[in-house]
């Protein structure tokens, strides 16, 4: 197996934790990524970060509800994956 890692960066508009933690778990399972752990933190007075510990990397969200933004960004050892998680957000984006 070759050590190669795969990295998606994207800004989204979505910023509710809630609605964020379901969308992006939904995302990585219709992908075929192994959630291991996941972990969050809501800062003060505002903003939200989620990490998903996966067996093929990790997913890591953080908002910025002051500016009305959510950065995304996901590692992935595994291609087939990765895509299939990249097509499912553009999907998504696209139907905002």
């Amino acid at each position: 197996m070759k050590a190669q890692i795969d990295n998606y960066q994207a800004w989204i508009q979505e910023i509710q934790p809630e609605v964020l933690k379901h969308l992006f778990e939904k995302m990585l399972l219709e992908s075929g990524f192994g959630i291991l752990n996941f972990m969050e933190h809501q800062f003060q007075p505002i903003g939200w970060t989620g990490i998903w510990l996966l067996a093929e990397s990790h997913l890591a969200i953080h908002t910025f509800p002051e500016e009305h933004k959510t950065y995304v960004e996901l590692s992935s050892c595994n291609r087939e994956m990765y895509v299939t998680f990249k097509q499912l957000i553009e999907i998504h984006e696209s139907n905002d």
